[in-house]
């Protein structure tokens, strides 16, 4: 490994992902948009994502987002990018119908604002607050336990340069294990209560 690599090196990684991570609702421009602008905006936000206004139509025309505001030319508002954001966080893990239960269970119709229980904003500040609890249970290592990690290396004998390699390996394993687990539990909630 070229980096020495610690418990207190997955703090500094929590730390530089908080910041490029966690959008507030006050960096959402306020002002409708044009569709090549949200296109633009979503980008620079979401640096491994490719959105195209491809994507985004297709997004609307499958009514997983709502319409823009008919005979705008900037039709596109604050809800829709706080839409296009959440499904940014939502889909490297959700199939596209699963998104629509989601937000079936708050918006009911995507495209009627009068029946949603809650508004965009509100649910956007709510996953922000969420997202802010968990990095900050991550940087205070409430997820990883250190006690087990450092007794699986005793128990298996690491020592030297491959100490650090089989740490690495097994905070990896012990994310995923953990993502595994909330992703199935996030699945068999939409599957019962989805409709």
């Amino acid at each position: 490994m070229d980096k020495n690599f610690s418990i207190d090196s997955l703090s500094k990684i929590i730390n530089e992902v908080s910041e490029s991570s966690i959008i507030s609702y006050d960096e959402i421009p306020s002002y409708d948009l044009f569709l090549s602008q949200v296109t633009s905006y979503l980008n620079d936000k979401f640096e491994d994502e490719k959105y195209t206004t491809n994507i985004i139509q297709n997004y609307v025309k499958s009514e997983v987002i709502s319409k823009p505001s008919d005979g705008k030319k900037r039709g596109y508002s604050s809800s829709h990018l706080v839409q296009l954001i959440l499904i940014s966080y939502m889909r490297p893990l959700f199939t596209q119908e699963e998104i629509k239960k989601v937000f079936k269970l708050a918006f009911n119709q995507i495209n009627t604002s009068e029946d949603d229980i809650i508004s965009w904003e509100n649910a956007y500040k709510a996953f922000s607050s969420f997202q802010s609890e968990v990095i900050k249970d991550f940087s205070k290592n409430e997820v990883l336990n250190e006690k087990l990690l450092n007794n699986l290396i005793d128990e298996y004998n690491i020592k030297g340069k491959d100490e650090e390699r089989i740490l690495v390996f097994l905070i990896v394993m012990s994310l995923t294990a953990q993502a595994n687990v909330i992703t199935k539990v996030v699945k068999k909630l939409i599957e019962n209560y989805g409709d």
